[in-house]
């Protein structure tokens, strides 16, 4: 039963994870780079990760974005194995943070319009500015008219 064995395996449900595509996703990682070499020395490691489909360094901002079906955790190591220190990209653009000068969240050393993701910088679910701006938003189908 040779060719109804092959089918069989081809269409079971209950395949392992190994033999399980990826997922494919985009991996933005804050990486510094001081020159031209850094920079070829990176993106030449990256290139070598089973399932990368494009490699982009952007070293003005120190950032490597990695498209395809890879694992962030393994796209992390394939960085540090360079002897770089790296991290996943911390930044998110400034409009999206309701406080982006709360403790911890405003850096300098950010590139332009981001600032770092951290839970100081988003409010509490229930916190009364919160309550009152809901009240009057347009988002909000409950929300007071009398305007």
């Amino acid at each position: 039963m040779g060719i109804l064995d092959h089918v069989v395996d081809y269409c079971d449900v209950n395949t392992p994870k190994s033999k399980r595509k990826k997922q494919h996703q985009t991996v933005d990682i804050k990486v510094k780079m001081c020159c031209g070499g850094c920079e070829r020395r990176v993106k030449n490691s990256l290139s070598g990760v089973k399932g990368v489909k494009s490699v982009n360094v952007n070293r003005k901002d120190s950032r490597v974005t990695v498209d395809g079906h890879v694992e962030p955790k393994e796209v992390l190591e394939a960085v540090k194995s360079t002897g770089k220190a790296a991290e996943f990209w911390p930044y998110v653009p400034y409009n999206l943070v309701y406080y982006p000068y709360a403790a911890q969240a405003y850096d300098k050393k950010a590139p332009a319009g981001l600032v770092k993701s951290v839970p100081q910088a988003m409010p509490t679910p229930n916190a009364r500015e919160e309550q009152y701006t809901s009240l009057f938003s347009d988002d909000n189908p409950n929300a007071c008219s009398i305007m």
